[in-house]
Order: structure tokens, then sequence, then C-alpha cells
């Protein structure tokens, strides 16, 4: 099917042009030529005062072909990159999951250490790795010491290759990496540990101890850590290094070790008067310090007097009569005097005497009851296991022998000797 079509020429061109039938396109525009003229395919030139009436052709349409096809060029492009782009993480995944599995199964993945990291610049993924090496050395390290007690003797890196399961180039992998991360969590967070050493100083350690404890603190907090949690590893190891150092404290500081809740309470108490002295402009008393803390106070009497340092006797004291020790200044107890001891021995035959006069069994019972041969007293329960009574039974024979011994005339003599 075709359109005539009618081209009608200008009053100056003597011959009339021909009919010229151009087959049929489809376009979803219409062409819209210009109005000036232009060369056309078969040498005519159209003018722009002539009247054209023209179907679309071939011809017609290759002005839209450039655009259709920038814009199928830019949806392959992107077609293409998204593709790449899955493609490289899948990739990723696929290397992860090896190396996961390769960890499972016994196998030693060497993980590049960063050194040239600067202190507090770690990323999570370094974290992680670092962290990792150290836990798959302390996992080596219990079946070392493991073997170390069953055996007597330190294990052969032979040995501990055979209890896990692994090679020996394996086991040596990840001793040297542990080492490696080791160095230098302790190196990165140096500054970390000694913020937190400086709060505790003068507290019975010095500051390098303190920092020594908070570095091992460090390091098993390492150990725990799991970067799943959310938190980076300073946060979490900061309450392991703090544990470190408060039972240092607590196992190192003091000659007479105090236990940690009792610490703990000193620390409150501590603080209660540091807050109540510039509150009140003077040193508080115990009972305002055991009201500002809610507890009894007997409790705060009790922990101050046993938070008290012992004094050595062998202490230089300056006097009028010169430079003595403690130990020349203080008198003994009075069970150390030649008459205290020999008034003792009189006491315990006259007790000796008292006993004799009841039967074997009464004077047994007391013995045990109140602990007259330098025993532990022991209970009417406990001595009415032994003699196969019950208690009820042992309570009276005990009331019935102290009422025969104060009817007997030596209780007076001891009571005389007693009392003297």
């Amino acid at each position: 099917m075709a359109i005539a079509t009618s081209l009608q020429s200008s009053p100056n061109c003597s011959p009339p042009l021909p009919t010229i039938s151009f087959p049929l396109l489809k376009t979803h525009q219409p062409l819209l030529l210009p109005h000036h003229s232009i060369p056309f395919k078969f040498d005519l030139n159209l003018v722009s005062n002539d009247a054209l009436t023209i179907a679309p052709t071939a011809e017609a349409a290759s002005p839209a072909s450039p655009a259709l096809d920038a814009a199928m060029a830019g949806e392959n492009e992107v077609k293409r990159n998204w593709t790449y782009g899955l493609e490289a993480r899948r990739k990723r995944r696929r290397k992860r999951r090896k190396e996961l599995e390769g960890r499972e199964i016994g196998k030693v993945v060497e993980v590049p250490l960063i050194l040239s990291v600067k202190p507090g610049r770690f990323t999570r993924k370094q974290e992680a790795e670092l962290c990792m090496c150290v836990q798959e050395g302390a996992r080596i390290e219990v079946v070392r010491r493991r073997i170390a007690e069953a055996c007597m003797l330190e294990p052969s890196l032979k040995q501990l290759a055979s209890a896990t399961g692994m090679s020996m180039r394996s086991i040596d992998i990840i001793l040297s990496n542990a080492r490696k991360s080791q160095e230098i969590i302790i190196h990165e967070f140096r500054g970390l540990v000694s913020s937190i050493a400086i709060c505790y100083e003068g507290k019975g350690l010095s500051l390098q101890d303190l920092i020594q404890v908070g570095s091992m603190g460090l390091l098993r907090g390492a150990e725990k850590y799991d970067p799943k949690r959310g938190c980076k590893l300073s946060t979490y190891a900061y309450w392991w290094i703090r544990q470190a150092i408060t039972r240092a404290l607590a196992n190192n500081s003091r000659v007479i070790r105090l236990p940690e809740n009792v610490l703990s309470m000193l620390a409150k108490i501590n603080e209660a008067k540091n807050i109540l002295s510039n509150r009140l402009r003077r040193s508080p008393t115990l009972d305002e310090i055991a009201e500002f803390l809610d507890v009894q106070v007997s409790t705060v009497r009790r922990i101050i007097e046993r938070s008290t340092p012992p004094i050595s006797l062998d202490q230089v004291v300056v006097t009028e009569d010169g430079s003595l020790k403690l130990q020349d200044i203080i008198s003994g107890p009075d069970e150390w005097n030649p008459e205290t001891i020999f008034k003792k021995q009189l006491i315990k035959q006259e007790v000796e005497k008292l006993l004799n006069t009841l039967s074997e069994r009464e004077s047994r019972i007391l013995r045990l009851r109140y602990g007259l041969d330098g025993i532990t007293p022991k209970s009417c329960e406990e001595i009415g296991r032994m003699f196969n009574l019950s208690r009820e039974r042992i309570r009276q024979i005990n009331g019935s022998a102290l009422t025969k011994l104060r009817q007997t005339s030596i209780v007076d003599d001891l009571k005389l000797l007693y009392f003297s």
C-alpha cells in the first residue's frame, strides 16, 4: 500500500514535478519538515512556500534512532554494573564463608596484622581479627595447661598438635599470631590502661604495678570480646581493666587482706566522709555517715576499725630520753606476767578437782560443752550424737551436773581464787 504524494512546483519552474510514491512506515510521531529548502534524496529542491504532504518513511524515522540507541545503551550499562556488583558481593561472601569453615575444621588462616595503625584508630574489622587471634591462642594455652597438669611437664609442639588435631605448623602460626596480637593491643590501648590506673594511684600499689595489672585485664577482655555485641573493644575492656586493678589492690595492697565487700564498703564510707565534710565544714560523726549511707552505725565502726593499717613494733619513736622502739615502750599482755601464769595453773587444778566429784559421763559432757580441755565448745546436738542421746537429754545432764558443782565446798575456793 502506498500513498501518492503531490508536489506542486513553484511558478518559476516550468516543468511540473512528477508524482512519487513512497512505502508507508508506522511511526508514533508525525514528521514535520522545516519550511526552508533542504536537499532531497532524489536531487529535488523543496521550496518553503510549497505545500508538502508526505507520509513517514524510513528516512524520517532515522532521527529518533540515536536517542533510542543511547537509552538502550545506558540501560544495558546499568544492568552490567549491577550484575558486576552482585557478583563481587557474592565472591566476597563465599571467601568469608570459606575462611570461617577453615577455622572451624582447624585450618589456620593467617590474619594480616596492621602495625601502622594509629592509637585509637582501629576499625571494627581489625579489632575483631586481633581478638580472634588472641582467643585462638588462649584455646591452645588451655590445652597446654591441661597436658602439663596431667603429665607434670611442659608439653611439646607435637603433643599439642596431637591433642588439638591440628598440624604443628598451624599451632606455630596460631601462637605467633596470638603473641603479635597481644603486643599490638597492649601498645595501642596503653593510654586507656594508664588513664584508669592513675585513678587508683596511691592506694597501696605503685603506678607501674597498676599499669601492668591493667594490661593483664585488657588481654583478658580481648579473650572474652565478641564483636557481635555491637560495642568497641575499648568499651568492653574498660570494665575488665578496672576489675583487675581493684582485685590487685584488694589482694596486695594490705598486710592483712580484707574481703572485697569490705573494701567496697570502705570506699563508700570514704566518699561519704568527703561529701559530708564539704557540706558540714567539719569531720562527720559515725552516726552521720551511717545515716548518709543508710546502714547501721556498728557496721561503719567495724569497717573503719578493720581498715586501720597495722603498726610495726620496730617503729622508732623519738622521746625526751632519745629514740626508742615501740616494743620498748608498750607493755606486754598480762598473760606474760609470772603471777598471772601461776594463778591460771591454780584455777586449772581447782577445776579438775570439781570435775572429779562428778560421774564420768557428766564430767565429759561438761568438758565438751564448755571446751575445758582446749577444744572448741560443742552444742548439745553434737554432744548428743556422740553419746547417742537426744539434745534435750544432754541439756538435762548438763544442768544437773552444774547444780551438783554449786553445792560443793570447792566451788567457794575457786570463786575466791578467780575473782581475787
